[in-house]
């Protein structure tokens, strides 16, 4: 009876003697068992942890492997540590279940399924603040935002923290601030020459410094909620009719991670045409060549004889980042004229110049006006004099008369009253001789 156990040994897992006599049979796969010591923690503010042990009794020909899943079964792995970790906000609670068996094979029977699980931080659900969320600028500082709890005091005094596997330990925020409705937290994040590092997540916490508000967690993926700066416009020249833009892209951003929009505002038809730029490459021999960090874009079709503005905004793409949808604030308008009079083909045209001819001309046309009325009206007063008023002239002259009559009839009886008087002392002195 050698066959038996030589089939045994050939198939392995599949068949195995059965007590000699007679032939042998296929025996079912034992049931290993579960777990042990299955316990749970919590590192940095959002690192969950999960370890066992190996379970006891366990065959000495089995290669233990451990299947692991979340309460919802999702993220099944399986995996010969006895060790598992997540990074996840704890908001909510969260389960782990584990169990053992001998192969990667996930159709082989596991042992008995042993759950852990970690509860979020107790406290009142309506004093949490809501709406957490934070936005990376420019990959150098990231600021994150959020609304208070409905049963939440005025007067809370919030603490944002914050994890990165840069960091040695948590920090806390010192930078709080508000605006309208919305508190907020900012703080420096710059990105480092690790090439791992944007594949990694900053863990957040907000709560009050009493304890009275329920904690709120957050973990901002480095590939996303990416918000550049806007680019500057360094130049805009013509060639061969179509307008020629080029700009400096952000800082800590290369192009090929960047999707731009150019929008260019004519001021003959009074709308504006926007561009979606992929790829932003183009042939100009007026562009500085090899510049670092700068691209450019070819307008066509520009009209002649019409000042045309241009602003460029930008976000990233889904080449280098997970999200795309946050633009950059716009770039400073930049503005040039296309004057056919003065058009030329292969002939460099400055945008600076036209534009001061724009703002200079009209200056000096209304000088010029200015200047013109100011002559003509002392032309005016040379050729047409004025001609003076006679019935000011006449009563000037009566005036005077009337005055100087006045004063000789005053004169006049003034004269008569001293003679009379006069003439009476020289009466009463004659009188008072004759009596005598």
């Amino acid at each position: 009876m050698e066959w038996p156990a030589r089939l045994c040994g050939l198939w392995a897992l599949l068949l195995c003697a059965g007590g000699g006599g007679g032939g042998g049979g296929a025996a079912p796969t034992e049931t290993q068992p579960p777990v042990t010591n299955l316990s749970v923690s919590v590192e940095n503010l959002c690192t969950v942890i999960w370890t066992w042990n190996p379970p006891e009794g366990a065959s000495s020909n089995c290669s233990l492997w451990y299947f692991s899943h979340f309460g919802d079964k999702q993220d099944k792995k399986i995996a010969p540590e006895t060790r598992r970790s997540i990074e996840v906000p704890l908001n909510e609670r969260i389960c782990l279940q584990v169990g053992s068996q001998c192969s990667t094979n996930e159709s082989e029977k596991p042992s008995i399924l042993v759950e852990k699980c970690i509860s979020p931080p107790e406290g009142d659900p309506e004093s949490a603040v809501t709406e957490l969320q934070c936005i990376w600028h420019n990959l150098s500082y990231m600021k994150c935002s959020w609304l208070p709890g409905r049963n939440t005091s005025p007067d809370t005094n919030y603490t944002l923290y914050y994890w990165h596997r840069s960091l040695e330990k948590i920090h806390q925020c010192e930078n709080i601030f508000r605006e309208g409705q919305y508190f907020g937290c900012s703080f420096d994040l710059t990105k480092v020459k690790d090439s791992s590092f944007e594949q990694h997540s900053v863990q957040i916490m907000v709560k009050d410094n009493a304890g009275k508000i329920k904690p709120s967690f957050n973990i901002v993926p480095l590939t996303s909620r990416v918000k550049p700066d806007p680019p500057h416009i360094k130049n805009l020249s013509f060639h061969n009719d179509d307008l020629y833009v080029q700009w400096e892209n952000p800082q800590n951003f290369i192009s090929r991670c960047l999707f731009y929009e150019v929008e260019v505002n004519n001021s003959q038809t009074e709308t504006h045409n926007v561009f979606y730029v992929q790829e932003a490459k183009c042939e100009n021999p007026e562009f500085e060549r090899n510049v670092e960090n700068t691209s450019c874009f070819m307008v066509p079709g520009v009209l002649p004889d019409t000042l045309n503005t241009v602003r460029i905004r930008v976000k990233t793409n889904k080449l280098c980042y997970e999200d795309d949808k946050l633009w950059s604030n716009w770039s400073q308008e930049m503005s040039i004229v296309f004057l056919f009079a003065f058009h030329s083909p292969g002939k460099k045209r400055n945008s600076t110049l036209y534009i001061t001819m724009l703002l200079i001309v009209p200056v000096i046309v209304a000088g010029a006006i200015i200047v013109l009325l100011l002559y003509l009206k002392r032309l005016k007063i040379i050729i047409f004099p004025p001609i003076p008023d006679p019935g000011k002239i006449f009563k000037e002259m009566f005036g005077d008369q009337n005055d100087d009559t006045l004063h000789w009839k005053k004169y006049d009886i003034y004269e008569k009253q001293t003679k009379e008087e006069t003439d009476s002392v020289v009466l009463i002195e004659n009188l008072k001789k004759a009596s005598q």
